[in-house]
Parts: C-alpha cells; sequence; structure tokens
C-alpha cells in the first residue's frame, strides 16, 4: 500500500554542470506536502535509503537498495536505464521510471539550428568574421529538402514538429514502421530501406536509441549513399555512427558536413581530425540541456506521486520500465 507521505530521496549524484540540490528545490516546491530529502553523501545515501519509498536519481548502489527496505519506486533521471541495477529491483519488486522525453525539445531545437546553419552557411559567416572578411557567399534553403529522422522517438516527434512550415519532405526510420509516424514516409531498419532514405536525404537526423540494431548504422556504405550535398546530424549515441568513415566521408567531399552533439570516442581526444575539419559543427553533448531539465524530470516524479497515491499502487505511471 501507499502511504499518504511517502519519503522521497534524492540521490547525490547529478548530472554535467546539473546540480541534484536545483532537483531537490523542485521537488520541495512541487510536492510540499511529502517528505524530501537530499543525500550529499554514499553513507547518507545508505542511512536515509532505509525509510524511503521513492529513491530518485542518476544511478543507484546495490547497497542503497538492499538498505532500502521501503522502496516502492526508483525514478530515474536518465532516459537510458541499462547501467541500474533492473534484476536487484525486479527481484524486490521496486517499480522503475525513467526521464525519456525530458531533452527532446532541446535537442530538437538544435538539430533544426543545425540545418539552418548549413543551409544558410552561417559557419562561413563567423569564420569569415574572425579575419574581417567581407566576402560574398551563397547560402541556400530548407523548402523542399528531404529530412531522414533515424528514430521516431521523443526526440524524432519534437523534430517533425518543428520542421512544420519548414516545406521539407520527411522520411522516418523506427523499429516498427507499421505503426506509422508524423512522417511523410515512415519505414524499418532494414538495409534496403535505409539506404534508399539516405539516397534522397540532404538531412540526415540520427535520434535513435544505441542498441545491437544501430551501432554502427552509418558507415562506409551508408556514406556512399548519401548525396554529396548531404549532412549528417547526429543527436543520439556516438556509436551510431562510425567515426572513421564519417571522417575520410567529409575529408574526400562524399557528404557535405556534419553537425555532432555526440561522437565516439567521447569526449573527443584532442588530436581528432573531426577538430580541425571546417565542415563539422562540434557540441559537447549538450543538446538535451535547457534550464527546464529538472523542472520537466520533477513533473514526471510528481505525476506519478499522485498516480500512485490515488490508485494505491505504483504502477500504470508515465515513462515506467520496470
Amino acid at each position: 500500500m501507499v502511504e499518504s507521505r511517502p519519503t522521497i530521496l534524492v540521490l547525490r549524484e547529478g548530472e554535467e554542470r546539473l546540480s541534484m540540490n536545483d532537483y531537490y528545490e523542485h521537488i520541495k516546491q512541487q510536492l510540499p506536502e511529502y517528505e524530501v530529502r537530499l543525500a550529499t553523501t554514499p553513507a547518507e545515501e545508505c542511512n536515509l535509503a532505509t525509510d524511503a519509498e521513492i529513491i530518485t536519481g542518476g544511478s543507484l548502489r546495490n547497497e542503497v537498495v538492499e538498505n532500502a527496505t521501503q522502496l516502492q519506486l526508483f525514478a530515474a533521471t536518465t532516459a537510458g536505464c541499462t547501467h541500474l541495477p533492473l534484476d536487484l529491483l525486479k527481484e524486490k519488486n521496486v517499480s522503475v521510471t525513467n526521464a525519456a522525453g525530458v531533452a527532446a525539445p532541446g535537442i530538437a531545437e538544435q538539430a533544426i539550428g543545425n540545418m539552418l546553419v548549413f543551409s544558410r552557411e552561417l559557419h562561413k559567416g563567423w569564420q569569415q568574421k574572425q579575419t574581417k572578411q567581407w566576402n560574398h557567399y551563397q547560402g541556400s534553403e530548407l523548402q523542399n529538402c528531404t529530412v531522414t529522422i533515424v528514430g521516431l522517438g521523443a526526440i524524432g516527434k519534437a523534430v517533425c514538429q518543428r520542421l512544420e512550415g519548414f516545406g521539407v519532405n520527411t522520411i522516418g526510420i523506427r523499429y516498427t514502421p507499421e505503426k506509422g509516424g508524423p512522417t511523410d514516409e515512415v519505414y524499418g531498419y532494414n538495409t534496403n530501406s535505409v539506404h534508399n532514405a539516405l539516397a534522397r536525404s540532404e538531412y540526415v537526423i540520427v535520434a535513435c536509441p544505441l542498441s545491437e540494431t544501430t551501432s554502427g548504422l552509418l558507415g562506409s556504405e551508408e556514406f556512399a549513399t548519401l548525396p554529396p550535398e548531404a549532412v549528417v546530424i547526429n543527436c543520439s549515441r556516438g556509436g551510431i555512427i562510425q567515426t572513421e568513415q564519417l571522417v575520410e566521408a567529409l575529408q574526400k567531399g562524399k557528404i557535405r558536413g556534419a553537425a555532432l552533439d555526440v561522437t565516439d570516442p567521447e569526449p573527443l581526444p584532442p588530436d581528432h581530425p573531426l577538430w580541425v575539419l571546417d565542415n563539422v559543427l562540434i557540441t559537447p553533448h549538450m543538446g538535451g540541456h535547457t534550464p527546464y531539465h529538472w523542472e520537466r524530470i520533477t513533473e514526471i516524479l510528481d505525476k506519478n506521486v499522485r498516480i500512485a497515491t490515488t490508485e494505491g499502487s505504483y504502477s500504470g505511471l508515465k515513462n515506467q520500465v520496470l
């Protein structure tokens, strides 16, 4: 049974440049009727876990789970959950939710921004500004371009939503093409479908999870299929693109450019050839970071706490994965 005033424990480990103290304050503000605690050391995590009905954070140690005898829900602040002790949580009948979709608005806007940079050649203007050159160059337009979106989850859907009004043609690639999607055409991950989509694409936005199916999805064969004016935008995971083959494609003009918020390896070593290519934009895996990060994660937690309180069990929750 769900207690009327569950204790919520916020674990200490935050995300890049994001303090868990801010998350803690958001939860206290959103759920003032519940007791919320913040652990700042490994020992505090174990001690405070003993009477916590809900624990939330980016990672979870086995010893915390073992101490959490009252635990009913672990609310992960990450989209992926493979790093969590899921078998142990399942053994203890603990529900698990994730933060899928929280980063989608920021990532989608960055993907669209990267498209506009290459369409209008804005990076050339920035490069010329460094040397005070006033040299005309020709920009293009997105209208009538074909954009392939690999992955039609929260990020892919957010990209599609933001592309409305640009007059582009869209192709979606997803695990279950029979479900359709928001794009003009939808295909699966079989080789023929992927190559047929790439052959028609001026822009390819990678927004899918990294899995056995998608690992190394874009390699030498795929870059050979892409038109030379194509731009690849990766806002998902670096391992979906074969890095050496990408470098070769960029150096030899097989594709026009790339915008990478994620790389393989990551962080990108200082001597990596991608750093010196003028047709590559690189950002340090920050596409999903916005001022609304903790607010959106807190909204998921708030909704799920209230569902559990109303229904009397931690099932049927938003973003439930276990």
